[in-house]
């Protein structure tokens, strides 16, 4: 009878182990595909770099500063490994600033901010950024939720077993952090 109680207690154990093992594989799957889904997004936002910056050239030749810089950038991030998800973020971030001043150019220039063209890749590159900015909270959450696996017990013992590994969350750098300053004043103080 004691020998079926210890079979009975081990397939059980063994049971539990292929469970908690196959939840870690499955959490840390999730947090890989969140990864390609901001991966899918940066890709989307770099090809319709090109044809921004076509159409924005035409109306303004003295800002050739800020589209090589753009250019730059989606160079840069489409030659970044995709498992260096900090550098891709770094360089994604540099590629919203910029992107912030190609915006600003259009301010100067009325006829680029009436041509269609221009409105839909404005359009479209907005909502790549929004989409942008949910993949790196649905990337986070799921980091929070297969580090959180890595911690608790007895998920923590399996993990060190089968070496697992932590991800690393995607943050907000400092600058972008910063509250904006507004004024109404006519010297913009």
């Amino acid at each position: 009878m004691g020998i079926i109680i210890a079979i009975i207690v081990i397939v059980i154990l063994v049971f539990m182990w292929i469970s908690i093992y196959n939840g870690l594989v499955r959490s840390r799957m999730n947090t890989q595909e969140t990864w390609s889904q901001i991966d899918v997004q940066l890709k989307r936002r770099n090809d319709l770099i090109p044809n921004l910056v076509e159409t924005v050239k035409g109306y303004a030749n003295f800002e050739q500063g800020t589209l090589e810089k753009v250019i730059g950038l989606r160079n840069q991030i489409a030659q970044t490994p995709s498992e260096n998800h900090a550098e891709t973020m770094a360089l994604s971030d540099q590629m919203t600033s910029s992107l912030k001043g190609i915006f600003a150019v259009a301010e100067a220039y009325p006829d680029l901010k009436a041509n269609v063209q221009y409105s839909q890749l404005m359009e479209e590159l907005s909502n790549t950024e929004n989409k942008i900015a949910y993949s790196r909270q649905l990337f986070n959450s799921s980091t929070a939720a297969y580090n959180g696996k890595l911690q608790t017990f007895p998920t923590n013992m399996i993990a060190k077993v089968h070496h697992f590994e932590p991800s690393q969350f995607l943050e907000t750098p400092e600058e972008e952090k910063a509250a904006p300053k507004v004024s109404f004043g006519p010297d913009g103080k």
